[in-house]
């Protein structure tokens, strides 16, 4: 579905992906919950992956891990389903692109252990109270996202590309959006860079690896967030057997607010 009514917690969101009545994307839904990314591994690769999260913690800040087999997240929402409470998935064998469900209950096995990663969608709230402006949210598309020439730091078969979100804002906003975004570390902190694209290899801001284009006007800079889209150009590097993401911009809903994970 394209238009979705106000959800006012993130278990009204999880609800609405179980019941296959929300499959798009979720900036802006459940204000005030925290949105994270999901990837979920076979345990044999999941230390790995989380070594390398840990070295790669702006892109990757983790907000929970699972154990072996289970599809609930106990720390950050402990009534909720992986396999079914986001809106759309993405499923990789060997790299590969296979399918982009709503459901993974058929996928499911035993040995898979799921990721949860920080989300910037977190923290749009905190800048929309500043009187900050969030592009994607008014034009109602989902965040444009780009593979970077920055590469990530290695661990075991895990290395690529890091990917980023963009907002643009102007020059005062993009100063207010560092200060207020500094103060969540656990959903990707302050930008990564600020201007000029093409250093760090994007070339054309309008043609975005991931998510949809945004209007970017004379009197903006486009500001860019390490991003949790970051583990799917890591799998397709890394070729893992199999593997499943949460959708660009089809975010894990949790129970726990932003303002939680706002430091002083």
């Amino acid at each position: 579905m394209t238009q979705t009514p106000q959800f006012q917690t993130g278990a009204d969101v999880r609800l609405a992906a179980r019941r296959g009545e929300l499959t798009g994307q979720t900036s802006g839904l459940a204000a005030g919950f925290v949105q994270a990314n999901l990837a979920i591994l076979p345990r044999d690769l999941a230390e790995d992956f989380q070594q390398f999260c840990r070295l790669n913690s702006q892109a990757c800040p983790l907000l929970d891990v699972t154990q072996p087999g289970s599809a609930t997240p106990e720390t950050i929402a402990p009534t909720a389903d992986l396999r079914t409470d986001l809106p759309r998935y993405r499923v990789w064998r060997d790299g590969e692109l296979i399918d982009e469900p709503t459901d993974i209950t058929d996928y499911w096995r035993e040995d898979l252990v799921s990721f949860l990663i920080g989300c910037s969608f977190t923290f749009e709230a905190a800048l929309l109270t500043a009187g900050i402006p969030v592009r994607h949210i008014e034009q109602g598309v989902n965040v444009p996202m780009y593979r970077t020439n920055i590469d990530c730091v290695p661990n075991g078969s895990f290395h690529g590309p890091l990917v980023v979100s963009m907002r643009p804002l102007r020059p005062a906003d993009a100063i207010a959006a560092v200060q207020i975004t500094s103060k969540y570390p656990t959903v990707h902190g302050a930008p990564i860079h600020l201007g000029l694209p093409d250093k760090i290899g994007i070339t054309d801001i309008f043609q975005p690896d991931y998510g949809d284009a945004v209007e970017v006007r004379d009197d903006e800079l486009p500001v860019f967030w390490a991003c949790g889209v970051t583990p799917q150009s890591v799998i397709m590097a890394a070729k893992p057997p199999l593997a499943i993401t949460h959708s660009p911009g089809c975010m894990f809903l949790t129970d726990i607010r932003d303002v939680d994970l706002a430091t002083d």
